[in-house]
């Protein structure tokens, strides 16, 4: 009973999508917020369609189109190795968000893909709360207090905040199952229950390992990481208490064993993808507002809208909404704060202690600081607000605990003192409202002290009641009631549900650029048009991108073109968004761009018009180099300062010579070169084959991102790839007729 009310909560808080067909996805901000979907809604409405939530728009803009690239690959049997659609072609399965094997990913098989994204969605939210609730029913807890911290967690500010990713949620939702095969498999060795020749231990042990590689497979690293120690933090602390048996440690070590080895297929690429990217190099400062949780938005624990909210326009706070928000709700935080300071336990003890070291991480404390003064590999790459992942875990599991406590003892009254603890706080807050946000702050404290009036009220009645069972009940169904309507509150106030239609919709500007595009590129002159990855579902070849992960050699030949000088120096100014503007540079005619898109009349000797839709123009490139093509000439250079410098010498023309980074000097003796004939015969996401024809020796450039993991053939036999003008590939080919064959491997 208890699973299906968890679930039933779930289904009445997408009920817009059972009910009304709307899809949980910030669709609304594609056609509200770029060109040229606002021309197609112009004539209705000028000034582009209304959206609610202008802060979500990486699920549109990441999330879903590397997941619809990678599930559309599976679907043909290959693997979603390549995506050639985004920054001149970049690694999709390493880039570890397009979630490529995760196993819920059998819902986009199986459905059609809008309505598998909402599934997934909706399962972030049902699992969550259905594996926490027996992770904490298995601690016997009471049923109540376990459905409160189940619900808790499902719609807590980092639930919510992360909800329409489908990646974030995914990734936490496995950690109380996670713990609870834990708990199974080291108490089953601790009292030998072996029934059935070890049926439990294999059972749990299967789970633990399912459970972990899922939420590894599900698409964010870093998330991962701190379930991953959580996770073996909670084992270390059940292993010590229970004994320290050798068996449950040998068990432990060789199921994570198992996951690095099993999991090689995801994380090897990932590996060679990060060393790589410019992750490294093109970072915001740790030091920059907002990378930790600013030490005023702890008041957004109990009043999360009290800086405003992005969907009513009146967000004030600093930076981002979404990445601050930890909210519980008001009667969860009471109970959170009762068993941290009242209930005497070692699952207590473990739950707090972890709930206020994500605390000293995830706000600008100085040992927080640590990790970026050290430059420590990855931690110094990683926003540590991401760390309310914890605190708001540990706080629902706290929450469970407080609850069930205060159901059991006899002596209530000392739930009086968390609840006079918050009121002091929210008085204070009242008392020194900020005069020139007083009426955003205001509004929003009145919900958070109605709740804490009406738990007061509550409780107190709980206490003079406390010896009525009947009354008991009346108590826990008010909690969990009080507890949804404001986590439902604040849910549905952060989270878009959207019309279908509004989905990556049709254009007639679209239209043209998939009928007239070929194997070229496009660009555009303005963020405000086609955003980076949105190509990637029409099947667009776009110079720009969005990914945490970028090639840092196409990093720098971008940023040295905007520059518009071989300077590659960093920061290259990007911060994961790479968005060329540059469209006179001889390095966009290099990469293939034939239609320049802008808002505004351009005036170029190289461009013409040749399309426009509503705001939308279209412009020809007739300086565009072929995708393929052989050169006359081959000059060596040893490092990439040589080649960029080679690459901005104007007296070289990039169309007819190669800069070559030849280190080992193989091509040194090639001294006289022949212009053959070239055929792009077949471009797909990891195979490229291309037929030549020429009389003597030549040298064929491809401009496609040079990456170790691409191999290619001639005539079937293998031959090296150099990298050839700054970030792209060739190959040296013997005269006569061959065919040349790029393909993709794994490894």
């Amino acid at each position: 009973m208890s699973v299906l009310f968890i679930t039933l909560i779930a289904v009445i808080f997408f009920w817009q999508y059972f009910v009304k067909g709307l899809v949980p996805i910030p669709a609304d901000t594609i056609i509200g917020l770029y060109h040229p979907f606002r021309d197609l809604y112009a004539k209705n409405y000028p000034n582009g369609v209304p959206f609610k939530n202008f802060l979500i728009t990486d699920p549109v803009r990441q999330q879903y189109p590397w997941r619809e690239l990678a599930v559309s690959l599976g679907k043909k049997m290959e693997l979603p190795l390549w995506n050639p659609y985004n920054l001149a072609g970049t690694p999709l399965l390493a880039n570890f968000q397009s979630a490529s094997f995760y196993p819920l990913n059998i819902v986009f098989v199986i459905m059609p893909f809008i309505t598998a994204w909402s599934l997934n969605i909706i399962l972030g939210v049902l699992l969550s709360g259905i594996f926490l609730f027996l992770y904490l029913n298995n601690l016997r807890l009471n049923k109540w207090a376990s459905i409160l911290g189940a619900i808790t967690f499902s719609f807590s500010g980092f639930s919510i905040a992360w909800l329409e990713w489908g990646t974030i949620t995914h990734v936490a939702l496995w950690l109380p199952l996670i713990l609870l095969s834990i708990d199974k498999l080291v108490l089953s060795i601790k009292y030998q229950v072996l029934s059935i020749k070890g049926f439990k231990v294999f059972v749990w042990s299967v789970v633990y390992l399912f459970s972990l590689m899922s939420s590894f497979f599900a698409g964010h690293l870093q998330i991962f990481l701190y379930l991953l120690v959580f996770s073996w933090t909670y084992f270390l602390a059940r292993w010590f208490q229970f004994g320290k048996k050798k068996n449950a440690f040998l068990l432990f070590i060789i199921l994570n064993s198992l996951f690095i080895i099993l999991t090689a297929v995801q994380w090897i690429p990932t590996l060679q993808f990060i060393q790589l990217s410019a992750r490294n190099i093109d970072l915001v400062d740790f030091n920059t507002p907002g990378w930790f949780i600013p030490w005023q938005h702890v008041i957004q624990f109990i009043a999360p809208d009290y800086f405003g909210n992005p969907t009513t326009l009146n967000y004030w706070g600093v930076w981002n909404y979404g990445e601050f928000i930890g909210y519980v709700g008001i009667v969860p935080l009471i109970l959170a704060t009762f068993a941290m300071f009242f209930r005497r336990d070692k699952k207590t003890l473990f739950f707090g202690t972890l709930f206020f070291l994500s605390l000293i991480f995830s706000f600008p404390t100085f040992i927080a600081k640590i990790p970026y003064l050290l430059q420590i590999p990855f931690l110094s790459t990683s926003q540590p607000t991401r760390l309310i992942f914890i605190i708001d875990f540990a706080l629902a599991v706290l929450v469970a605990l407080g609850f069930d406590y205060l159901i059991r003892i006899k002596k209530k009254i000392a739930i009086i003192y968390p609840l006079i603890f918050l009121l002091i706080i929210l008085g204070a807050l009242w008392v020194f409202i900020p005069a020139e946000h007083a009426q955003v702050v205001k509004s929003n404290l009145m919900l958070p002290t109605l709740l804490i009036v009406f738990s007061l009220v509550l409780f107190l009645a709980q206490i003079i009641f406390q010896n009525k069972k009947r009354f008991i009940v009346i108590v826990c169904i008010a909690v969990v009631g009080v507890t949804i309507f404001d986590l439902f509150r604040f849910g549905w106030k952060f989270t878009p549900f959207t019309q279908k239609s509004y989905l990556f919709p049709s254009t007639a500007t679209l239209a043209f650029l998939q009928k007239n595009l070929g194997e070229f590129r496009i660009m555009t002159t303005d963020s405000r048009i086609l955003p980076p990855n949105f190509s990637t579902i029409y099947r667009l070849q776009s110079i720009d991108g969005y990914d945490p992960l970028y090639l840092v050699r196409y990093g720098e030949l971008i940023a040295a073109s905007e520059r518009k000088r071989a300077n590659i120096d960093p920061p290259l100014g990007f911060n994961r968004i790479i968005t060329p503007h540059n469209y006179d540079s001889r390095i966009i005619d290099l990469l293939g761009v034939k239609f320049i898109l802008s808002l505004s009349d351009l005036k170029s000797d190289k461009l013409e018009k040749v399309f426009q839709e509503g705001e939308t123009r279209v412009y020809e490139n007739i300086n565009v180099v072929p995708r393929a093509f052989f050169v006359e000439k081959i000059v060596l250079v040893d490092n990439n300062k040589d080649a960029i410098n080679k690459m901005f010498d104007k007296q070289l023309g990039l169309n007819n010579l190669a800069i070559v980074e030849d280190s080992d000097n193989e091509l040194q003796n090639i001294k006289h070169l022949s212009i053959g004939k070239v055929n792009v015969d077949y471009y797909s996401e990891n195979k490229v084959i291309i037929q030549t024809d020429n009389s003597g020796e030549g040298f064929l450039v491809l401009t496609d991102s040079f990456y170790p993991t691409w191999k290619v053939k001639i005539n079937s036999r293998q031959e090296n790839i150099y990298r050839t003008d700054y970030n792209f590939r060739g190959i040296t080919v013997s005269a006569g007729k061959h065919k040349i064959e790029f393909y993709n491997s794994l490894f």
